[in-house]
């Protein structure tokens, strides 16, 4: 069994390996409009809706194609975990092959995890992790090595680098 590198968001759904691109206009007006001003409302499909010129119901749907696609990954906020007082980390493990699946589970099921990719390299599981404390990530990292029996390396960050990047779709 051989894996191309494919994100994995916690939930545990793989991005296709061949998505379908195809977007008509509206489509790419609600993804230039979510990718970072999803909005804070009861109705947020109405209010998406309202500003790309279709019903609720209509923007709700496209939104779950564009999932179902693997156009859009995760819809959710993003906090900067050092400003809030909690401790984030990169880890890189090296998993044979016969165990990708128990561990990508695994890695899934931690609440702390956010991210979690393979890579075509000898560590070809990457994934990043947070919660309250070093100590509290670095015990759930020791946890989940001893239980899924693979070593894994903890990579704090000694610097943060924040790239913010929005795909202006609706101006192709």
């Amino acid at each position: 069994m051989s894996h191309a590198p494919t994100a994995l968001p916690p939930d545990g759904a793989a991005i296709s390996e061949t998505p379908d691109h195809s977007l008509d206009l509206a489509d790419k007006r609600i993804l230039s409009l979510i990718q970072s001003g999803f909005p804070l409302a009861p109705r947020p499909y109405k209010v998406i809706g309202e500003a790309v010129g279709l019903n609720e119901a209509e923007t709700f749907a496209r939104v779950n194609t564009l999932r179902e696609k693997g156009l859009i990954r995760r819809i959710g906020a993003n906090f900067q975990a050092g400003k809030l007082g909690w401790h984030s980390t990169l880890c890189a493990a090296n998993v044979p092959e016969e165990k990708l699946e128990e561990v990508i589970a695994a890695v899934n099921a931690e609440p702390g995890v956010t991210h979690n990719y393979l890579r075509e390299h000898d560590y070809n599981l990457w994934f990043t992790m947070i919660g309250p404390s070093r100590e509290a990530v670095d015990r759930r990292i020791d946890d989940l090595a001893r239980a899924v029996g693979v070593a894994i390396i903890n990579l704090p960050a000694t610097r943060l680098y924040k790239i913010k990047v929005d795909f202006k779709l609706n101006e192709a």
